[in-house]
């Protein structure tokens, strides 16, 4: 599997080629194009989540979307995986994924709809297509806040927005967050209620829709999308600093560090303020607590249940899955955040430190990465999961479409 000089050339002009990582991008474009899939019956695009295990997922597409089909410049591919998004949308909800058997639409995903709203602003900084999104996706993002406002009940995903402005969702039996291993019948991280990650995306959302409502003179609605993102960004920034551990809770009541907090700086609009000692206070918690080479554990070393080894049975996998395994994507938010602080910083000071960091964080993943990519575990893609400590071996799904895009987008510098 190659690129053509054909393809070459269009990617050169595209500006994507032409730098001293030309070799390094061009196995990165590969790996990107292995994930892409078609599907015929509905004439739309989508992503496998992984091989040799997973179909496509939405969250996983969603997540992997910047990564895989905008950098990429496959911008008519993307136009397609956003319209599969919304085709079997439902009360609201994105569907996660579909049955293998006969492709039944699951919608056992609370974030997967939210995350829908930072993609396709995403594409719209990409490619300016006001007209396809106000024509064929805002009627439908329209549909997904107005449902979780009210209450979803499908699927026991109990998603409702509470009186203070934010999102409950999940049961002690429901995983419909992407921490979502089970085993026999029993959740491993449930974490259901309000949760750190879901609530920052309810806040992107709405902003979001505020600055649709405005494109399309829409005064009303745009007031009332902003009343609710104050309101919600009010109590968020109120109930989910915890000032014992100088982080944010995982979900309302649970202190445990976890990495999911970064999507409160990580987003198109940051339900945190980048400037507040609160977010500066997370950001290093988080880079202390659970960044390593390969990504960010998924608990941190002390936690009740940490386990840093992926090995053994189904059960002890699975129960490992997300208490100190490090996942590769996590990279993206990540760096988001960084660069979040970076641009925001009001003194000279603190420009330099978050830049110098930026560039080093930049070079280490280039580095890890170039070598991974081409020596180590699938030599041409990236895993799913990695060990948490040395050597950090490649686990899970040998190939995973969210690890390489992210990694990909950090190294182009996006």
């Amino acid at each position: 599997h190659c690129i053509s000089s054909a393809a070459s050339d269009v990617y050169k002009r595209q500006g994507l080629l032409g730098t001293d990582k030309d070799e390094l991008i061009k196995t990165f474009l590969i790996a990107t194009d292995n994930f892409i899939i078609k599907r015929p019956l509905f004439n739309t695009y989508s992503a496998i989540a992984g091989y040799p295990w997973f179909l496509d997922w939405m969250r996983d597409t969603l997540i992997s979307f910047e990564g895989l089909f905008l950098v990429t410049k496959r911008f008519e591919n993307a136009k397609k995986v956003l319209q599969h998004c919304i085709r079997d949308i439902k009360y609201g909800l994105i569907p996660n994924t579909y049955s293998e058997d006969d492709y039944r639409p699951l919608y056992n995903s609370v974030d997967a709809s939210l995350l829908f709203f930072e993609q396709v602003k995403k594409y719209l900084e990409y490619t300016n297509d006001y007209q396809f999104v106000m024509q064929d996706i805002y009627p439908k993002m329209e549909n997904i806040i107005e449902n979780y406002a009210k209450g979803i009940d499908l699927d026991n995903n109990n998603i409702y927005m509470d009186t203070d402005g934010l999102i409950v969702s999940g049961t002690e039996n429901t995983q419909n967050t992407w921490m979502d291993a089970k085993y026999a019948g029993i959740a491993v991280t449930p974490r259901n209620g309000k949760a750190v990650e879901v609530n920052a995306m309810w806040y992107n959302a709405l902003k979001i829709m505020q600055e649709l409502a405005i494109s399309n003179n829409e005064t009303d609605k745009s007031k009332k999308y902003e009343k609710m993102a104050t309101k919600c960004k009010k109590s968020y920034q109120s109930k989910f600093y915890n000032k014992r551990r100088k982080c944010l809770y995982d979900v309302l009541g649970d202190g445990k560090i976890r990495p999911n907090q970064l999507f409160a700086l990580s987003l198109t609009y940051p339900v945190l303020d980048a400037t507040s000692e609160e977010a500066r206070n997370m950001f290093e918690t988080v880079t202390k607590k659970l960044l390593n080479n390969y990504g960010l554990k998924s608990l941190a070393k002390g936690e009740e249940n940490y386990v840093e080894v992926y090995e053994g049975d189904g059960y002890r996998r699975d129960f490992s899955y997300h208490q100190g395994i490090t996942w590769t994507w996590l990279l993206g938010p990540y760096y988001n955040a960084l660069k979040r602080l970076a641009i925001s910083s009001k003194t000279k000071k603190d420009k330099t430190k978050y830049e110098e960091q930026l560039n080093a964080f930049i070079e280490n993943v280039t580095k890890t990465f170039s070598k991974e990519i081409s020596e180590r575990g699938c030599v041409g893609s990236i895993a799913e999961i990695y060990d948490s400590k040395r050597p950090y071996a490649p686990k899970g799904a040998f190939a995973q479409a969210w690890s390489v895009a992210e990694v990909f987008r950090i190294i182009l510098g996006v």
